[in-house]
């Protein structure tokens, strides 16, 4: 279908397994947290995952979105998608190497974590491999505090989660953290009410060194570097009491997401243009938010 190089697609194939399996071990901690949790400050059963396969409607390809509605986290997306497809011209004029070759093929994991309690931050993680003529990674992830009093930098959550990054970049570019966390806090930002969305984190995009074997395993310590410290986030605020009024801060602070998301996220953007799945795009969306 494409003059695409003869090595991508089994790199698509290796990328698409590794975001499948990190799918399966992020959803399979959310539920153990879950069962975790205070049955005093939640109650009812702990939720499960709703596993949703979906097929594209152009091209070939499709994902799983997982889904979950709980007592603990109000509401989660994690989901994996996959795709051998064209450009129309209009998002071919934006890809390197798509003036060559309208053709693509893609592998990704994006996840949104939005909890019941306003002492657990909310989290977003991608990670993504696509490939015209030109291949490359992208993804990263960001924590985003609700209460006020959370939201410095120099926050105990805020610490441990840059460090968490910094641990993943560091083994393959001493450089590439401060780099990356630069780009994270420029991409999350809402320009119309000059702040940040939350206390950032790291976010790369179009990343080639020129060593495929490099990149994608800087990505998969991105996916692992999540899956280790954001459980250890959560279970140290999860059981936390908290006020009505950190509740109605905790929904306001929800409002700000939905804004970056609707206006300024490229991969909300991407998925809607390149025919990905609509429910599982706009699962970002928070449960329950609100404006003052």
């Amino acid at each position: 279908m494409s003059s695409l190089p003869p090595e991508i697609e089994p790199r698509r194939i290796r990328a698409k397994a590794w975001f499948e399996d990190l799918q399966t071990r992020i959803c399979a901690t959310l539920e153990t947290l879950e069962a975790e949790a205070s049955d005093a400050l939640y109650p009812g059963d702990p939720g499960r995952f709703d596993m949703r396969p979906w097929t594209r409607e152009t091209g070939t390809g499709g994902g799983t979105g997982g889904h979950l509605r709980g007592r603990l986290f109000e509401k989660v997306g994690v989901h994996t998608s996959s795709a051998i497809a064209k450009f129309s011209p209009e998002m071919a004029a934006t890809m390197p190497g798509a003036d060559k070759d309208p053709s693509y093929v893609s592998a990704s994991i994006s996840l949104i974590v939005h909890p019941m309690s306003p002492r657990v931050p909310t989290v977003h993680m991608n990670t993504r491999f696509l490939s015209t003529a030109e291949s490359w990674f992208g993804g990263g992830a960001d924590l985003t505090p609700m209460l006020a009093e959370q939201r410095s930098q120099d926050a105990p959550d805020a610490v441990q989660f840059h460090a968490a990054m910094k641990v993943a970049c560091d083994p393959f570019d001493p450089e590439w953290y401060a780099k990356y966390k630069a780009w994270c806090d420029e991409y999350f930002y809402l320009p119309h009410r000059q702040e940040m969305r939350g206390i950032g984190g790291i976010f790369y995009d179009r990343h080639n060194s020129g060593d495929f074997e490099r990149d994608f395993a800087f990505t998969q310590a991105v996916g692992e570097a999540f899956l280790d410290i954001y459980p250890k986030i959560v279970r140290a605020h999860m059981n936390e009491p908290w006020t009505e009024a950190e509740r109605a801060e905790q929904l306001v602070r929800r409002g700000r997401y939905v804004e970056f998301n609707l206006l300024y996220d490229r991969g909300t953007m991407f998925g809607l243009k390149a025919g990905g799945n609509i429910e599982t795009i706009l699962s970002s969306m928070p449960p329950m938010v609100a404006w003052t």
